[in-house]
């Protein structure tokens, strides 16, 4: 099935120090399964130099854990991870946590994220005789780390990659979380019965009753061990570039993010669009379940009754019978079904998130008409996204994105609605209480904090293609510094 939202990235999750390890790990990765519904994992284990045990499979966690699975992951400390596929194929052989022996004993990961100089990494590598096992980025990340010497060389190691990544490591006695200089992805720390917890969302420590001590800062490398947790501050200082779509979709809304409840930083922007693009109406009606609580904030700043006329199938699988043309929009009705009754002859303020390629949009306008709606505005959370993203959201390539392609009227005219508003970025910056500065914002604007340059990795497929070992600086003298530096 084509996705036509943005895609979720992935979650990561580890505890040290509890004989349970495995199990709140599983727990962890449950409140995170809206990260990621591809593939689910974690990987264990007991004492220094006792074997790591790694279970992994295609599916979400309740498919792939079952509880003799859960029995034979034996350990105090556990690293987990969910994902959807940004970078390599879906796929069991990219499914996370990775793990490897090494000149360094065993080493696990788990990441959410996008390297922006993989391809690089990966040539260089190669040409030292790396031999690589999966299509992912984050395999990248553990030959730099399978170097001798400790601490040190995974510091030396983690200075290398660039773009988004937050991350968990299992090494033979300790625990590893680390954040990118930017702080793109979100990471917590916690505490739980004297062992101590990192997730991608602090809406997993409330399942497991975990205690929220802090986030772990942009730039910053936490070494969980016997002696407790210290950090490390290895990179260059960076300006905070906070992925502004965690708020606006992909974080859970129970979640806490730099201070402040996912929930009401959504009703906020929910406002702010209200405030922006009024209309007239009778009924706002939320897309389920990303554009409940912003729907909610613009009925009440607008005072307009508010109703869940969508209802959201909550128990889609992995797979599924595609129809023919026996049941028309099957993709989009199999998801989302409409209460007819509640729409019918009524002005209608349908509130979503995002639009990506416009195609679910446009359906939900035509279920809409057929149920008899009177009029069809649309209102979206975010501003247009008319650019892609290179640090770990699935946002297709722009010429796919319909803002990047159209202007608001005909995006307009191309769903059947009767008005089209998006929030702007003063407003949606304003929902979360923060500076502008503070966040990437690089989907809407195509301001990108981390350089990306295609072309630089256009040419190392290339080469691999043609088996070159040598790059001649005459031929290319725009990539040369960039691929052999």
């Amino acid at each position: 099935m084509k996705h036509h939202k943005p895609t979720h990235e992935c979650g990561v999750f580890a505890v040290f120090g509890h004989p349970n390890a495995a199990v709140l790990t599983y727990y962890g990765l449950f409140a995170l399964q809206h990260r990621g519904q591809e593939s689910a994992g974690i990987v264990t284990a007991t004492g220094p130099n006792t074997p790591f045990v790694r279970h992994v499979d295609m599916g979400l966690v309740s498919q792939v854990f079952k509880a003799e699975d859960l029995d034979r992951l034996k350990g105090t400390r556990a690293i987990g991870h969910v994902r959807y596929s940004t970078t390599g194929s879906s796929t069991l052989l990219n499914a996370q946590p990775l793990m490897f022996s090494t000149g360094r004993g065993q080493i696990a990961i788990g990441h959410n994220g996008n390297l922006v100089n993989a391809a690089v990494l990966r040539d260089e590598l190669e040409r030292r005789g790396s031999i690589f096992q999966t299509t992912v980025d984050s395999e990248i990340i553990l030959h730099l780390l399978a170097q001798p010497n400790g601490t040190s060389s995974v510091l030396a190691g983690l200075r290398r990659i660039q773009g988004a990544y937050s991350l968990v490591i299992m090494g033979e006695r300790e625990i590893i979380g680390v954040r990118d200089p930017f702080g793109f992805r979100p990471l917590s720390l916690g505490k739980l019965e004297g062992a101590w917890v990192l997730s991608s969302e602090t809406c997993a420590f409330d399942l497991i009753h975990a205690e929220f001590v802090r986030e772990i800062e942009p730039g910053e490398v936490v070494i969980i061990d016997e002696n407790g947790v210290r950090s490390e501050f290895p990179f260059r200082q960076e300006r905070r570039a906070f992925c502004m779509f965690e708020y606006v979709y992909f974080a859970r809304p129970d979640s806490i993010i730099s201070d402040i409840n996912v929930a009401r930083v959504r009703t906020a922007m929910g406002r702010e669009l209200a405030r922006l693009h009024p209309v007239e109406a009778d009924l706002v009606v939320p897309v389920p379940d990303s554009g409940n609580y912003a729907a909610l904030g613009f009925a009440e700043e607008l005072n307009i009754p508010y109703n869940h006329a969508f209802v959201r199938n909550h128990y889609i699988g992995r797979t599924f019978l595609q129809p023919t043309q026996l049941i028309r929009d099957f993709n989009v009705r199999v998801k989302l079904n409409l209460i007819k009754e509640a729409v019918h002859g009524k002005r209608v303020v349908v509130v979503d998130d995002s639009i990506v390629r416009g195609t679910t949009a446009r359906a939900r306008v035509v279920n809409l008409r057929e149920a008899g709606a009177k009029e069809v505005h649309m209102r979206i959370s975010c501003p247009p996204h008319r650019h892609a993203c290179h640090y770990g959201i699935d946002f297709p390539d722009p010429e796919k994105l319909i803002a990047n392609q159209h202007t608001l009227e005909k995006i307009r005219d191309y769903l059947g609605a009767d008005s089209i508003g998006y929030l702007d970025v003063p407003g949606m910056v304003r929902a979360t209480g923060q500076d502008e500065s503070k966040f990437c914002l690089a989907c809407f604007n195509g301001k990108y904090p981390v350089p990306v340059d295609p072309n630089v990795d256009k040419f190392i497929m290339e080469r691999r293609a043609n088996r070159s070992d040598l790059l001649v600086k005459d031929d290319h003298p725009e990539l040369f510094d960039a691929v052999n530096e």
